[in-house]
């Protein structure tokens, strides 16, 4: 009897190209992604249609664009394993955006932390994009019937709205969408600023020495790392009340491999300043090999537009798919044969 091969799940993410993204979104997200391409069939995603929410100059764009696409490759993203492309280049994101914005309650989308925050800080420019967000991001996830989204703690309330998304769409029209669930990473999943550990680290901090960029120079974190929050104990070891430690213990066992009990012996009775030098030391040194890729990469233009024009036409094929069945669930009429 022929023995079936287990059908693998579909994992989807997202990353928005406003901004270089932080040694947080590595540990977090970036380095999770290449690890799970192996296991999984990887749907990854450059969202440039979520950044329009905020005004953006489209020279720079543009350019954000290409280098956000090239730091996920230099990452290690695989786009022979992985589909690999830009949002805007799958017209089916916002044209099945709009269909679910119909199933989704103005009620639903007012209470979303995100809209709030975002309106604060940008009360200016509170555009309807930025209220219907969610839905946008909800579409991003069912239109390739993703199995599982990698999400941090902050991001739960963006996947809890695209199931009850699913699931009301499923109960009115027939089983249309997986319901998608959460793939939260076992470790490395929240790094914290290192001016403020009780806040994530966060590449719109207005505190520079906050946050490491993945392509800063190692003599720049190294620097960042000396300035560092930490306590007067002087001690280095895991315990409450010690978030600026905690933090970089955190941070150094995510980049050496080393647990909690290792880094404690290394490092006992060395002092705080010796620490933070080698916790610097070594996110050098793990950020060097993507920063020389990320350089080759964006210098060859040709390669990246062979490589994202490959990865939405695969994504478009997935795309469509759904699409056609959600049009036929709706009543609109095929221009299929």
């Amino acid at each position: 009897m022929e023995q079936q091969t287990e059908r693998k799940k579909i994992i989807f993410s997202g990353i928005q190209p406003t901004g270089m993204p932080t040694l947080g979104n590595y540990i977090g997200a970036l380095r999770n992604w290449n690890a799970l391409q192996d296991d999984y069939n990887c749907i990854y995603c450059i969202v440039d249609e979520h950044s329009l929410t905020v005004r953006q100059d489209p020279a720079a764009l543009r350019k954000q664009i290409l280098e956000s696409y090239a730091l996920i490759l230099a990452c290690g993203l695989n786009p022979q394993k992985t589909i690999t492309y830009i949002q805007s280049h799958v017209p089916a994101h916002a044209q099945l955006s709009w269909i679910l914005s119909c199933y989704t309650q103005f009620g639903e989308l007012s209470r979303m932390t995100q809209f709030k925050d975002k309106s604060a800080k940008h009360p200016d420019n509170v555009n309807a994009g930025l209220f219907t967000y969610p839905v946008l991001m909800a579409a991003d996830i069912l239109l390739y019937q993703t199995d599982l989204v990698p999400v941090g703690v902050d991001q739960k309330q963006h996947l809890e709205i695209a199931r009850d998304i699913a699931i009301r769409f499923n109960n009115a029209r027939g089983n249309t969408f997986t319901v998608p669930d959460a793939y939260i990473p076992k470790t490395g999943a929240k790094v914290m600023s290192l001016a403020d550990p009780a806040k994530k680290m966060s590449k719109s901090d207005e505190n520079v020495n906050g946050f490491i960029s993945i392509l800063d120079k190692p003599e720049v974190i190294v620097k960042k790392f000396k300035r560092a929050m930490t306590d007067s104990d002087a001690s280095v070891r895991y315990a409450e009340g010690k978030d600026g430690i905690n933090n970089l213990m955190t941070i150094y066992s995510a980049v050496t491999g080393a647990d909690f009990a290792a880094i404690e012996r290394e490092f006992d009775g060395k002092g705080y300043g010796y620490f933070k030098e080698q916790v610097g030391n070594a996110v050098a040194e793990t950020l060097l090999p993507i920063q020389k890729e990320y350089e080759r990469l964006l210098a060859d233009k040709a390669y990246l537009k062979e490589c994202y024009t490959d990865g939405a036409a695969r994504a478009n094929r997935l795309a469509v798919r759904t699409l056609s069945k959600v049009y036929k669930k709706v009543g609109f009429i095929s221009l299929e044969r």
